[in-house]
């Protein structure tokens, strides 16, 4: 039988690209195998877990693993099943794309598992339907953007034993955790940064309640105490930016980086304090510059896992949110000029302008609205 069909075959072929007509006589009909029918039901063991599905169903994509013969491979004679050793709850969603022709991406697995998942089985992702493609893109630039920094990371420990005194001191800077003293100058510096966001708060709360008399604030009344814990802080403040400076790779994008300025506007003002003590409409100016040291509590960013969790979100997030903002500020101009017009002819109207409707649009969509 084989034999015969050998001999068919070349007839078959021509005949197929037009080189000869097919002949009158059927041709001889394959061989057929029992144990491998196009209708057969099979069993697919992941890891223990078993699924059935149709053949025919897994042969509508030759070019990947459970279409093609490759998974013969995995074929178990004793148990008449096909095991592998991967992912059950991942295997769902590859199955599903047998069944249905749609890839879809759970939210809820890890993005490098399912890539790997889909590796072994022979799928391309880049055929994930539409209603996931977003999700799968977003979650596959983040963990990109993870690795990066992984990356960067063990590359520095690597050249652990090839660092100097300078950069050693930066590593120590950047990740307190590798020392211990690093480790104890980082909660110094945290806590010098807290004491000195509660002096400034503590500062104005009124500490005289004398009859007949103006409420001094804390700062006027114990004002050597105050000054004392001020200038404590600005010292370690001061200490602190100098080493880093000391240690930075690079000084000149060290002073351009956003952190170092902050440094630098919750330290000057109290040298020029100083200096114009006499001068109390300058140094008050100055002075005023002092709250800018409440955004050091950002300095703890660099070493909390939440936070930057919370940097990738808004990062990947940044187009939407600034389409919010842009909805927002339309929705705004559009009220204020609505409320304006609409109380021109009143002698008793606060709104003098667009401008000055803003407030009244802004805290009515944002509280009553």
């Amino acid at each position: 039988m084989a034999g015969g069909v050998a001999a068919w075959l070349p007839f078959a072929r021509a005949a197929a690209i037009g080189w000869m007509p097919v002949a009158n006589c059927p041709m001889p009909i394959a061989p057929s195998d029992k144990n491998k029918r196009q209708d057969e039901l099979i069993i697919l063991n992941v890891s223990g877990r078993r699924f059935e599905t149709w053949r025919t169903t897994l042969d509508r994509y030759p070019d990947t693993l459970l279409g093609s013969s490759e998974k013969e491979f995995f074929y178990n004679e004793e148990t008449k099943e096909y095991f592998f050793d991967r992912d059950p709850d991942i295997f769902r969603s590859v199955l599903n794309f047998y069944r249905t022709g749609k890839l879809h991406y759970p939210r809820y697995e890890c993005i490098s598992a399912y890539d790997e998942e889909l590796s072994f089985f022979g799928i391309i992702p880049e055929i994930i339907g539409d209603c996931c493609y977003e999700e799968y893109k977003d979650r596959k630039r983040e963990n990109a953007e993870r690795l990066m920094d992984d990356n960067e990371n063990e590359n520095k420990d690597s050249n652990l034993p090839h660092m100097n005194f300078r950069e050693t001191m930066w590593r120590a800077f950047e990740n307190p955790h590798t020392s211990t003293m690093a480790l104890v100058f980082y909660y110094v510096t945290g806590f010098f940064i807290a004491i000195s966001v509660i002096t400034n708060v503590v500062e104005t709360v009124p500490c005289s309640y004398q009859m007949n008399q103006k409420d001094l604030p804390c700062g006027e009344q114990y004002g050597v105490a105050f000054f004392c814990m001020d200038t404590a802080c600005v010292l370690i403040f001061t200490v602190e930016y100098l080493l880093r400076l000391f240690a930075a790779p690079s000084r000149y994008r060290f002073m351009r980086s956003v952190m170092s300025i902050i440094d630098v506007v919750a330290i000057m003002p109290y040298y020029i304090g100083l200096v114009m003590t006499n001068n109390e409409d300058v140094s008050g100016a100055f002075v005023t510059l002092r709250v800018f040291r409440v955004f050091r509590i950002f300095k703890f960013s660099r070493h909390s896992q939440g936070l930057r969790i919370l940097g990738y979100t808004l990062k990947s997030c940044a187009s939407e949110l600034g389409f919010l903002l842009f909805s927002l500020t339309m929705a705004i101009i559009i009220f204020a000029t609505v409320m304006f017009y609409a109380e021109k002819g009143s002698s008793a109207s606060k709104f003098t302008s667009i401008p000055a409707s803003f407030w009244y649009t802004i805290v009515t969509m944002t509280t009553l609205g």
